[in-house]
């Protein structure tokens, strides 16, 4: 994509539109620049969302998640060619896992795609999941926003791979794989309590190791086990897939990537599937739900976190423990404190 000029000085709304001029005209520099505006929170973010508004959104919003070691950047690989080669503007969100000491994202989601990196039809850009316990970044709802709204076709968000508790794409995601890899053995118990419930698509990748088999059959069967009783014929069948999608940085001569084309077939068919039971404005409604919440929360911390939020939560601390309070009480205290009631 086009790095672009910088946006002249000048007001700070008219800088902001011109930089959405220039993500728009595919400027990596200036999408780069509304992101980070975004991820800084405060006016700077308020005033990105205020410069898009009215805009449509039209991307398709993928979610990819699951633990580690899956393989799950290098299916994003492979699915970002196949949509290349189906002319659509792809963008990626990777949400790393923060650095407990800068803060920072480790970048590693990024490197591994770089495979990509002089598309200009592709922009890639890593996230810290800055301690969040859903696998995602708060900036990430407003940031795929952005990204709809200039114009990408595609937006895939890859989580930060803790497990279960990735449950926060579900509500940002048009689609959500979960992806698992054949010997997992634990990991696919661990997942079971809500992969259900995240998944719309399951992918075993890396299905040419020894024990695809057997994972495929435990998760067709947790499926059937889902289902049981749910005569809604509205529901959504998950379907199970099996890919190989392999790293061409470390092995270019290696085998045709295998299942991709069935993957995002299923995609296709799990979108049309919402448009006629959900509908697009059942979604939109749905995620912007989920940004709005997100805005409400990390205000809310920050605002525990100022020196009268600290000073409330000192006291009460003090007051439970000395048994003059129940932990309920004290927090429902601060609370009110915090939100004014």
């Amino acid at each position: 994509m086009d790095e672009g000029p910088a946006p002249a000085a000048g007001p700070p709304g008219d800088r902001v539109a011109a930089l959405i001029g220039g993500a728009v005209g595919g400027s990596v520099r200036a999408i780069a620049r509304l992101i980070s505006m975004i991820e800084s929170g405060g006016d700077a973010a308020a005033g990105v969302a205020a410069g898009l508004l009215g805009r449509p959104r039209g991307a398709t919003v993928l979610g990819i998640t699951g633990p580690p070691g899956v393989g799950k950047s290098t299916l994003i690989t492979a699915l970002i060619g196949r949509y290349r080669s189906r002319a659509a503007r792809v963008a990626v969100l990777a949400v790393d896992p923060s650095s407990p000491f800068s803060g920072g994202a480790l970048l590693g989601d990024r490197v591994r795609m770089n495979e990509h990196g002089t598309d200009p039809g592709v922009f890639i850009r890593s996230m810290s999941s800055r301690g969040e316990l859903g696998g995602l970044s708060t900036a990430t709802a407003g940031a795929a926003d952005l990204l709809s709204a200039i114009g990408f076709d595609v937006v895939i968000v890859e989580t930060v791979g803790v497990g279960q508790n990735e449950v926060a794409v579900l509500r940002l995601a048009d689609t959500v794989l979960v992806v698992l890899s054949p010997g997992l053995g634990d990991g696919i118990q661990a997942a079971k309590a809500g992969i259900l419930e995240i998944a719309d698509v399951l992918v075993v990748n890396k299905a040419d190791r020894e024990g695809v088999a057997t994972t495929v059959r435990d998760l067709k069967s947790m499926v059937a086990l889902g289902r049981s009783g749910a005569a809604d014929a509205g529901r959504w069948r998950i379907p199970v897939l099996t890919t190989v999608a392999v790293d061409r940085a470390t092995d270019p001569d290696g085998a045709e990537r295998a299942g991709i084309d069935r993957l995002l077939d299923a995609v296709d068919t799990h979108r049309q599937h919402l448009d006629r039971h959900e509908g697009a404005d059942a979604r939109a409604v749905r995620r912007a739900e989920a940004a709005v919440e997100a805005l409400v929360l990390q205000r809310l911390q920050a605002a525990l976190h100022a020196p009268a939020g600290r000073e409330s939560l000192a006291r009460a601390a003090t007051e439970v423990a000395a048994g003059g309070a129940d932990t309920h009480t004290a927090a429902d205290r601060v609370l009110r404190g915090l939100i004014g009631g």
